[in-house]
This record gives structure tokens, C-alpha cells and sequence, in this order.
């Protein structure tokens, strides 16, 4: 590994590798995407200082989510009173063509099915949750994730065919609840 050996180019490289996953770490663990980006930042120039403590460069990306999580987790320490006080911003997006068209009735329906199916990521057991942040929200392959995390392809693979059952039996329970009430308020549509 070049960059043990003090080559910043070959660690760019590592950079551009993993920046997609340590970003989506830190955004698991803090929840706000300015946060993230600084954590991510954090956390892989700490990465770069640790190198000579490397002792199996094999081992790189796991060792990398080690240095992601430790990163996050002091983040949140020093920050969390300070968030947990803060009135959150309404979630705001630009408009799209597909918006207008819609209308803003089906514009909110698919802003609240969007805001069930985070709810459902965050009640998954926390095992399951990187491995699906980094999957469905950044797009990485098994091979990839398994990777990153250390995990082997067959586990990545259990454990999203797990996490999906328990996303869609979730996501069911509220199509179901809310048919329950659009019947049980039928006047609230007219």
C-alpha cells in the first residue's frame, strides 16, 4: 500500500473509493447531511494520521468504518445536547417538473411514504441498518458493502434479505393502517 509510505495520491484514491461509504456511515449515525460531510472529512483524515498503526492494509475498509463510527460517535457526544435542542427545519426540496404535474396532494403523499420508509430503516435492528443505508441509499454492490464492513458477500446478502422482510412487513402494517383511516375519514378527501 503506497500511501503508507506517504504517497497522497495513492490514499486520494482511497478517498475517492470509500467516500460514498464513510459519508453514509456518518450520516447513519448523525442524521444530518452538513454533519455528515464534516465527520466523513474527520474521519478520513484521522484514517490518514492512524496509517502506520495499519497492521493489515487487507483490511483497509473495515478498518476504515472503525475510524467512521469512532469519528460519529464523539461527533454525536459533543453535539447531541446541543441538536437535541434545536428545533428542526422543515424538510425542504427543490421543485421538480414531476411535482407540478402531480400536484401538491400526491407531492405530500409520496413526502409522507418517503418519511415512513426512514422511520422503518431507523426501527430496523442496527445491525441491518448500515448495510441497507449503504445498499438502497448509496447504491454499493454486495461485494462492496462486504468490503466495508468486513462482513463476508453471503452475510451482506442475509442480511438485507432479512432487513427487507422486516422493511416490507413494516411498510405493509402502515398501507394498512392507513387504508384503516382513509376509510374510518372519508370526509377529510372531499
Amino acid at each position: 500500500m503506497l500511501c503508507l509510505h506517504g504517497d497522497t495520491d495513492a490514499y486520494g484514491v482511497l478517498v475517492d473509493r470509500y467516500q460514498q461509504s464513510v459519508y453514509a456511515t456518518a450520516f447513519y449515525y448523525v442524521g444530518r447531511h452538513g454533519a455528515a460531510e464534516d465527520i466523513s472529512q474527520d474521519a478520513f483524515l484521522a484514517a490518514y494520521r492512524s496509517l502506520p498503526s495499519l497492521r493489515d492494509t487487507e483490511r483497509f475498509a473495515p478498518w476504515l468504518k472503525e475510524i467512521a463510527c469512532r469519528t460519529s460517535a464523539n461527533w454525536l457526544r459533543k453535539n447531541g445536547p446541543r441538536i437535541q435542542s434545536e428545533t428542526p427545519l422543515p424538510h425542504r426540496r427543490t421543485i421538480q417538473i414531476e411535482d407540478v404535474r402531480q400536484g401538491p396532494e400526491a407531492v405530500a403523499e409520496r413526502h409522507e411514504r418517503f418519511e415512513h420508509v426512514q422511520r422503518a430503516i431507523e426501527a430496523l435492528p442496527e445491525r441491518y441498518r448500515l448495510p441497507v443505508v449503504l445498499r438502497y441509499l448509496q447504491e454499493l454492490s454486495y461485494d462492496e458493502i462486504a468490503a466495508f464492513t468486513g462482513q463476508t458477500r453471503d452475510e451482506i446478502r442475509g442480511i438485507l434479505q432479512r432487513a427487507g422482510e422486516q422493511l416490507r412487513e413494516m411498510l405493509r402494517e402502515y398501507r394498512n393502517k392507513s387504508n384503516k383511516e382513509d376509510e374510518k375519514w372519508p370526509e377529510l378527501h372531499n
